[in-house]
């Protein structure tokens, strides 16, 4: 079965000074989550470098980083987790590796940039996740001297890191605290209506999540669509959000509601418990109330769902439900 793409996943604990603790675990983490989507299927082909299994030299990270980017596929990942640098005497940005020493750090992020811009289009999107100190300084070109940077992502490059150029990525005891938001994101609680978890969602996740006094996140990208990641079990099956242009004709159209879409018999007034059920209002009123809990359906004049067909209200399509009904009639669904 063919994956979604390459995945290089690199973590570095083992630094003769100043040894981190997790980086290892972190990659290896997200290495898993990236192998195979959340009902088994293969996703993407993942390799893993980290510094338990042996030195995490200059040598061997640029090897690696390379062989991801040679050949053709849809997607590349590069994750790394391990120290984060900027050399103030040329202001240019490292990944940090285990040889690296004043002078020669390790992996220029300006030359990751630079093997991903020029992959394109053999490698129609690249995907570049940091959690490191400084790793905000990705896509920038250094300017000696300066602090005045410019950006330069090639097409289909997209880049999330842990902070801003000048932030220090922190810990939560377990993970950093960025990839510990990061695998929950890639678990699932990133994940859109249809269960596709994209660059765009985990930043989102992760942006919403720290607060103004912690590390910021920084996502740059240069897409013209974006890329999954992987995919877990959809909030709404694709037949249900199919419907929506069925149930509503139209985007503003108020679905009129009645008693007979309420199964519930013990629960209502007592002159309703006798009304005769509708099996086809009963499985319609399912799915749209499977809907209202994702945001995409709201009740008109009542609080509840169960209160608008009790009460002979209705319902109507919120913009994120008018938005999956119009990707319905475009067949996009």
């Amino acid at each position: 079965m063919k994956t979604a793409g390459r995945a290089l996943v690199i973590g570095i604990d083992h630094y003769q000074r100043l040894p981190l603790n997790g980086c290892v675990n972190d990659a290896l983490a997200v290495g898993r989550l990236l192998e195979t989507n959340a009902n088994g299927d293969p996703n993407f082909s993942v390799i893993p470098l980290t510094s338990d299994a042996g030195p995490v030299t200059t040598a061997r990270m640029h090897d690696a980083i390379g062989q991801l980017f040679k050949g053709d596929a849809d997607t590349v990942v590069l994750y790394f987790a391990g120290h984060g640098i900027i050399d103030e005497v040329t202001n240019a940005g490292f990944l940090v590796s285990q040889d690296g020493a004043k002078g020669a750090w390790g992996m220029s992020l300006g030359d990751i940039i630079g093997m991903a811009n020029k992959a394109y289009p053999h490698v129609k999107s690249t995907v570049i996740i940091l959690d490191s100190c400084h790793s905000g300084f990705a896509g920038e070109i250094p300017q000696l001297g300066s602090q005045r940077q410019v950006s330069v992502i090639g097409t289909g490059v997209t880049i999330l890191t842990a902070c801003h150029r000048e932030g220090e990525a922190d810990e939560d005891g377990q993970h950093g605290l960025f990839t510990g938001l990061l695998l929950e994101g890639l678990t699932g609680s990133a994940a859109d209506v249809r269960g596709y978890v994209t660059p765009a969602a985990l930043y989102s996740l992760i942006d919403q999540t720290l607060g103004e006094w912690e590390q910021r996140p920084i996502y740059k990208a240069n897409v013209q669509t974006f890329v999954t990641l992987r995919q877990v079990p959809a909030k709404i099956p694709s037949e249900v959000l199919r419907r929506l242009p069925q149930y509503f004709p139209a985007a503003n159209y108020i679905f009129p509601l009645d008693p007979s879409y309420e199964p519930d018999r013990e629960n209502v007034p007592e002159h309703l418990r006798n009304a005769p059920p509708n099996p086809k209002h009963e499985a319609i009123f399912r799915e749209l109330q499977m809907c209202n809990r994702q945001g995409l359906v709201a009740p008109v004049d009542a609080e509840h769902m169960y209160y608008a067909a009790i009460n002979s209200k209705a319902c109507r399509l919120t913009a994120l439900g008018a938005h999956y009904r119009k990707l319905a009639i475009l067949k996009r669904i």
